[in-house]
This record gives structure tokens, sequence and C-alpha cells, in this order.
């Protein structure tokens, strides 16, 4: 009979090479249930279990939101890709954005929805890659920048304009985020505004764009830049209270997020795999009731094919400011 203390000894040398390799991975449910059959329920030999993962889909996401948000969006995912694809899809949180690029660098995490900088930063270091899709809204992404609503700070009609926030205490997103870090900077540099120009010599880092919000209409900060759809949700939602926090400008459009895969899935799961994933994608639709929750949680009316070659400025503009080496 085995132990407590034999069946936990032998569960850890079996888990996941996302987790030995300390990524922090928490791995929820697989979309498809395991069978309910006794038999189900019987550990499985090392090689055995690894065979099995092998036929696993995981796939993740850049935590830009809420935990909760993201876990209700990419559980629906898994779930429709399942379906469509007949395949074990699961969903495998990650904690920050360098996280998601060095498990798909590793090969823990097959499909991941990355922002334009961090899906260059993936295909740079994964060679052979391949970039699937991306929503409608993503050809021509656009930041916000808000400010507290005592700050002093007034809307802006074009770049220049930020030059006012000198000396304001002002805060991105996270490090690696495309339009809450990334394209803001690069806007910033425009208007000849460095870093060293904010209150105290530097700016701050929020983590996501939900935090952002908070911050600056809290007054922890006087202004920041967020990703403009998560900006109208939070007006939508009442997260976001125009008396205490406000827009004063919209940058010019740029590329942005989007889903990219491992590039030896057909070899996993069968000639001509990552096409079918690809359409898949593409075929999501309002009028599907499960695939409608999925694009109004992703806030757009459908996928569209993305080329490496979209996200060129993107890459050069990370150089420039030393994110991409």
């Amino acid at each position: 009979m085995t132990t407590p203390k034999s069946l936990f000894a032998l569960l850890r040398r079996e888990r996941p090479a996302a987790v030995l390799a300390g990524l922090s991975l928490a791995v929820l449910p697989a979309a498809i249930p395991l069978a309910s059959t006794p038999a189900a329920l019987q550990l499985l030999p090392a090689a055995q279990a690894q065979s099995q993962n092998s036929r696993v889909l995981r796939i993740s996401a850049i935590p830009d939101q809420k935990p909760e948000k993201l876990n209700r969006l990419y559980g629906l995912v898994a779930n429709e890709l399942s379906k469509q694809l007949k395949v074990q899809v699961r969903y495998v949180p990650v904690t920050d954005y360098g996280a998601a690029v060095s498990a798909f660098r590793t090969g823990d995490l097959d499909l991941v929805w990355f922002g334009g900088l961090t899906g260059v930063q993936a295909r740079l270091q994964k060679p052979g890659a391949r970039v699937l899709a991306q929503r409608d809204i993503d050809a021509s992404f656009h930041t916000i920048f808000i400010a507290n609503a005592r700050s002093g700070i007034k809307p802006i009609t074009s770049v220049q304009g930020l030059n006012q926030l000198k000396g304001k205490r002002f805060t991105f997103g996270s490090e690696s985020s495309t339009s809450g870090r990334l394209m803001p900077q690069y806007f910033l540099s425009q208007a000849g505004v460095k870093l060293n120009d904010f209150a105290g010599g530097a700016p701050g880092f929020s983590g996501s764009h939900d935090a952002t919000i908070a911050l600056v209409q809290s007054g922890a900060y006087d202004a920041g830049a967020v990703n403009e759809q998560v900006w109208r949700a939070s007006l939508h939602d009442g997260k976001a209270n125009r008396n205490k926090v406000m827009a004063i400008w919209k940058t010019p459009g740029y590329p942005d997020y989007h889903w990219i895969a491992q590039g030896n899935l057909d070899k996993r799961f069968g000639a001509g795999f990552t096409n079918r994933l690809q359409n898949a994608i593409l075929s999501w639709r309002p009028q599907d009731p499960e695939q409608k929750q999925i694009l109004s949680l992703f806030g757009a009316q459908q996928f569209t094919t993305a080329t490496p070659a979209a996200y060129t400025r993107i890459e050069q503009v990370g150089r420039q400011i030393g994110k991409i080496r």
C-alpha cells in the first residue's frame, strides 16, 4: 500500500518540467477532464506520463490584467481549442512577462498570447516559432496617457504636449509591456522627455494596466500610460472614475498583441496541426455563444492573420530603449 509520504515523493518526481525549472507556473485543470474510471486514477510510469504530456497543448499569456479575468478568458480558450482540435489543452498561468518569454524559450509553453515586445523577444530566442494571429484591433493599437484630475495636467493634442509631464510622478505598467511601457517611452522621447525627468528621477512600474489606472486615480502618481482597451473597459465597468482620472492623449497606432506557437507542433500532434490551430483561432465569431464570450473578453470581433514583418518597428524601438539586445 502506498503511504502518503511515498505518494508525495512519487508525484514530485513526475512534476512537469516547467515547475522543476522554477518558473512558478501554476497549472489549472486540463480543458478535457480525465476519465472517471478507476484506471484513470492510477499513477503512470514516468515514461508514459511524459508521453501523455507531449500530447497536451500548453497555452499561456502575458499577465497584463488581473488573474481572475485571465483565468476566465484562457480557461474558455482552452476549452474551445480542445473542442475544435480534439486534443487536451491546458492553460498555464505565469507570474510576469519575462516568465512567459522564458517558458516559451525552454519549450514549456506551446502557444502564448504575447504583446508586441514580448512576442519579438520570444521569436528571437526561439527560431522557428510561428506567428499565428492577432485581433482585428492589434494592427493599429493605441496607448492612452492618463492623469489624476487634481494633478494640474491638461489634455494635449500632439506628442509635443507630453513635455508637461516633466517633474511629475509618472508610472508605466510592466517593464516589458508594449502599450504600457515600450511605445509610451518612445513617444515621450519624441517630446524630449527622458526617464530621469520625472519626479524622483525615475518612473514607476505598476506591473499591469489595471494597477496603473488604480495608482493614478488614487493620486499615488500624477500620470501614467495604459492599454487603450483596458482603459475603455475600466470606464465601462466603473473602475475608472472620470472625476478622478482622465485621458490626456491617445497615441498614433502601432502593432501589438499576437499568438505565437512553437515550431514543433506538427511533429508532436501530427502533420498540419499548426495550420489547424491557426484556422481554429481565425474561425472564432460572435455568432457562436462560446466564441462570443472569448472575443468579448479579448475586446475584439475576430482574429486575423499576422506576420513577423508587422513587428519590425516594435523590434527597432525595443533595441533603442535596451529591451532587445
